[in-house]
């Protein structure tokens, strides 16, 4: 498109939204800092003159340029103009006493931003996506719309080493919705915090943290360890891959440790001790870690202050969170002077054994006399069904279960004791990395991932790639040995049979036969003739 031509599009636009001025209803301006913009401190003006006129021009010019985006779907290009105009506009806001004929065109200007704002942009639900895990809190934000301003406290405790914990108007709305509309879920999250509490105080209290800090968790994914978020934060604490990363907490085809409540609260407390040290104030820290230090830095400069009560300018999730924060804790504290019944669980305890090499889930439940999913409880950070190939993978169990599984762990022969890890391809002309993923039935990130391929495409014919096994895809050694109790048969595939058939004739399930067969999870292609070893009874 050529600058002339641009030109008169950008007018026309400009002139159409002055056309439809007063036409849209009165809504409330959205958050004015939805994303993460860098504003420009470099501009020193003279603050006799009156810069409004200045200021709206540019928020139009920026908008024709909006809808320009958004019919092209660019959407990075309009949240980065999104940015701008709520810049501009909080500028407006805050210039001070307008004449009647700029806060005329200031709220006209307002609306029509709105309208657009809420309900024509396409793009728009492409970049919003929530940051909390729970629906609860979606639920919250969209209910709930805090005043600011002048705030008075009434405080409930207040200890050396500890977090103050205050009620006012704000606190007083959240506690109001978890005691009605929330209490069914806000009484789940008492109960793991009576689960996981004996785990996260004592590493709260080693990086010589507050303990009020149990709740920040608790809000953030009900302390559920694989919580996973619509913005991709995973885990008990909800980091997003980047800053799981920066604090050590590593990904792989095998594991998230993200999900590992022990890793991630360790990593959990030296990330808001960096906000803390950053800011000096436990409000703005915990705001920080759910909007970013450069939001609230932006916000306290603006505002002047680092009393998060009068920071307007910030998300409305954000002005929402120290609230919610405080009432969780507040109601956590003393459950059952706001309605709630006072909670019992079995303390999460657990101890561990290092296993030599990668292991299947279901040979360790096995021997461990545990159902499967009880073993993912104690290791929610596995994403397979295998444990990770590192040598000496520390494996929780049980309290008390631990020499009972060594000693049946050894009495087992060696070749049942541990998964394949890997099957070779040779890459073969025509193919790539895609048509070899789909082969496998893997994504192809976890394909490049494991073999280092950092151009996903490329890849040269006779190239071996290691492809790995999802746990479970074989068991044990068929020529060695099978489930404990269990016999041996050959069975010959005859014309007409399906897997399912032959599975429901031995009493079994086919997933095991494939299993047994060293065939790919979800083959269901078996052809007459062919021999299948099945364990039976």
């Amino acid at each position: 498109m050529n600058s002339i031509l641009r030109a008169i599009i950008i007018s026309n636009l400009i002139a159409l939204t002055g056309q439809l001025l007063g036409s849209l209803p009165k809504e409330v301006f959205p958050n004015a800092l939805a994303f993460t913009t860098e504003v420009d401190t470099t501009l020193n003006l003279d603050e006799s003159r009156n810069r409004f006129p200045e200021i709206l021009r540019d928020a139009k010019l920026l908008m024709s340029e909006v809808v320009i985006s958004d019919y092209n779907k660019d959407t990075l290009e309009v949240a980065f103009l999104l940015s701008k105009i709520f810049e501009l506009l909080i500028e407006a806001d805050q210039i001070g006493e307008m004449n009647l004929e700029d806060k005329e065109e200031f709220d006209r200007f307002n609306r029509t931003f709105t309208n657009l704002y809420t309900h024509s942009l396409i793009t728009v639900q492409n970049i919003n996506a929530p940051v909390m895990a729970e629906k609860l809190w979606s639920d919250i934000s969209e209910a709930i719309e805090i005043e600011m301003g002048e705030t008075k406290f009434t405080i409930i405790e207040d200890r050396d080493g500890h977090m103050p914990l205050v009620r006012n108007k704000q606190v007083d709305q959240f506690i109001n919705y978890f005691q009605t509309k929330g209490k069914k879920q806000f009484q789940i999250w008492l109960k793991r915090y009576e689960k996981y509490k004996g785990l996260i105080l004592p590493i709260l209290a080693e990086h010589e943290m507050p303990e009020e800090l149990i709740y920040l968790a608790m809000i953030e994914s009900g302390l559920n360890p694989k919580a996973y978020s619509k913005a991709k934060a995973s885990g008990m604490w909800q980091f997003i891959y980047s800053t799981g990363k920066q604090y050590g907490l590593n990904r792989d085809w095998y594991m998230d440790e993200r999900r590992d409540p022990v890793k991630a609260t360790h990593a959990a407390c030296k990330y808001l001790k960096d906000l803390y040290k950053r800011f000096d104030n436990w409000n703005l820290a915990i705001a920080a870690y759910n909007c970013g230090e450069g939001r609230v830095l932006r916000a306290s400069k603006l505002h002047q202050t680092y009393d998060f009560w009068q920071l307007h300018s910030l998300p409305r999730e954000t002005r929402n969170y120290i609230p919610y924060f405080l009432s969780a804790a507040i109601i956590a504290k003393y459950p059952e002077k706001y309605g709630f019944k006072k909670e019992t669980s079995d303390p999460f305890l657990y101890e561990t054994v290092e296993l030599e090499r990668s292991a299947d889930i279901a040979v360790l439940a096995r021997v461990a006399g545990l159902k499967p999913s009880v073993l993912r409880d104690y290791n929610p950070e596995l994403r397979q069904s295998a444990t990770p190939t590192i040598k000496n993978y520390p494996l929780k169990l049980p309290v008390g279960t631990r020499e009972n599984f060594l000693s049946a762990w050894n009495a087992i022969p060696s070749d049942e004791r541990f998964a394949p890890q890997f099957i070779v391809h040779r890459v073969r002309y025509g193919e790539s990395l895609w048509t070899i993923s789909k082969k496998y039935n893997i994504s192809i990130h976890d394909l490049a991932g494991v073999n280092k391929i950092r151009n996903k495409n490329r890849v040269k014919v006779g190239q071996k790639l290691n492809v790995p096994l999802k746990g479970g895809q074989i068991w044990g050694n068929n020529d060695n040995g099978g489930p404990p109790g269990y016999t041996k048969r050959i069975y010959r595939v005859k014309k007409g049979d399906t897997l399912g058939q032959i599975a429901e004739n031995f009493n079994t399930r086919a997933s095991k036969i494939r299993r047994w067969n060293n065939m790919k999870y979800g083959s269901h292609i078996i052809h007459p003739g062919k021999k299948l070893v099945i364990w039976v009874k």
